[in-house]
């Protein structure tokens, strides 16, 4: 039978007091990561109007998480989660500086934003397993399903944030002293991890492998494959990234434009924060409900309606409908990421749970680089409101695949 979390109490890892004061950190970085992406993306729109250049961000900035995911998974099973997420904390610290620095002299150029961009992604395979069992040692795996989903809360919570705090910095200050500021909201994080005991290095659990390459990886997936419900989650995972991810973030100032707000700064954090308001309602609503119970079946059909609501909104002509559903996108998009994330986490084998969450992590994140071809490269050709919507259709006819998939698997016992 396929393992899954135990019913839970209402924010229920909120109720562990070490792990509300991280989720308190985590908000604070993740709005960091999104107020520098809300002011970089907004300036360099406005200097080269380029969306090839934000499709070729978007693959710089995910290529790490294809190319590393699951050796940084490696790493987590092996050494100190604190100081591999104080090194990343530092990176992402150091790129918003970076940004800082090239906007004030008025020297940015295309590319510097594919190294500061692709640092960033760094940063950001580093941290993500590592971040993930860290959790899974504060509140246990009774609570994972809850720590799982509020910290995708506070992330939502961060690029709520973001947008509204990157807005009024490029209103009320410059891009540069906007960014400067932003770079400080990474230490508080550093300064907890250097104080709490957990995620302290251990000795290699029975079975566990020395970080490898490429032959790792086929390795981590030939387990995969092993368990039904490891398979289908990383494929979901993995094609939805593939075709969409977030690409359509990049070319929110193009979205904007077309809908006729390009007039004002705050129109195009509107966008962003839509998605992230729904994404952060989603959150707040499951968890105080304790709704939906993690199931393959469940995370597909959540991602089939994420399909929808991101076709809609790349044919939407209409400024408040495409703020609707991209709202919708969010809530749904937390929905079925969150429940397949914990998923993976639940299945996989003990001894090598950083390495599955690594192999998660690059279909999730990593084939995010290929979303900058599918949409931006390719919206630069056919525009990025047809690129978006065919996108949005191939996915979802691989998610109603995956869904017979899923639900002939549940008559027939899983190998694994």
């Amino acid at each position: 039978m396929t393992a899954s979390p135990a019913p839970q109490r209402s924010f229920a890892a909120l109720r562990h007091p070490t792990y509300r004061s991280f989720f308190v950190v985590c908000v604070m970085a993740m709005m960091a990561d999104n107020i520098e992406h809300v002011i970089s993306y907004w300036v360099l729109y406005q200097k080269f109007h380029s969306p090839t250049l934000a499709g070729i961000a978007v693959l710089t900035h995910w290529l790490p998480f294809l190319l590393f995911s699951v050796y940084s998974g490696a790493l987590a099973d092996r050494f100190d989660k604190r100081r591999l997420i104080q090194v990343a904390q530092a990176m992402f610290l150091v790129v918003s500086l970076g940004w800082a620095v090239l906007f004030h002299a008025d020297q940015v150029e295309e590319w510097h934003a594919v190294v500061l961009l692709a640092i960033h992604g760094l940063a950001g395979v580093l941290w993500g397993p590592a971040v993930q069992l860290l959790i899974q040692e504060i509140v246990g795996s009774e609570q994972l399903q809850s720590a799982v989903r509020t910290n995708a809360t506070a992330r939502q919570l961060g690029i709520l944030m973001g947008p509204a705090v990157g807005g009024a910095m490029m209103l009320l200050l410059s891009p540069a002293a906007g960014l400067i500021v932003n770079a400080m909201l990474y230490l508080p994080i550093i300064i907890w991890l250097a104080r709490t005991p957990h995620g302290a290095r251990r000795p290699p659990a029975a079975g566990a492998r020395k970080a490898g390459g490429f032959a790792n990886t086929l390795a981590t997936l030939r387990i995969a494959t092993g368990n039904r419900t490891l398979f289908t989650m990383i494929i979901l995972a993995g094609v939805s990234s593939f075709f969409i991810g977030n690409a359509f973030q990049a070319q929110m100032p193009e979205f904007a434009h077309d809908l006729g707000t390009d007039e004002a700064d705050h129109s195009y954090s509107m966008l962003l924060a839509a998605n992230a308001g729904g994404a952060f309602l989603g959150g707040l609503l499951l968890e105080s409900r304790s709704l939906l119970r993690a199931r393959p079946t469940t995370a597909i059909v959540l991602a089939i309606l994420w399909c929808l609501a991101i076709g809609g909104f790349a044919l939407s002509e209409n400024y408040l409908l495409s703020i609707l559903l991209i709202f919708m996108a969010g809530f749904v998009n937390l929905a079925f990421n969150s429940m397949a994330q914990t998923l993976v986490q639940v299945n996989a084998p003990g001894a090598l749970r950083g390495r599955m969450i690594g192999l998660y992590n690059m279909a999730n994140n990593g084939l995010r680089t290929f979303s900058g071809v599918t949409v931006g490269i390719l919206g630069s050709v056919i525009g990025v409101h047809s690129s978006l919507a065919l996108s949005a259709l191939v996915l979802l006819c691989i998610a109603l695949a995956l869904l017979a998939f899923s639900m002939r698997a549940a008559d027939s016992p899983d190998p694994g």
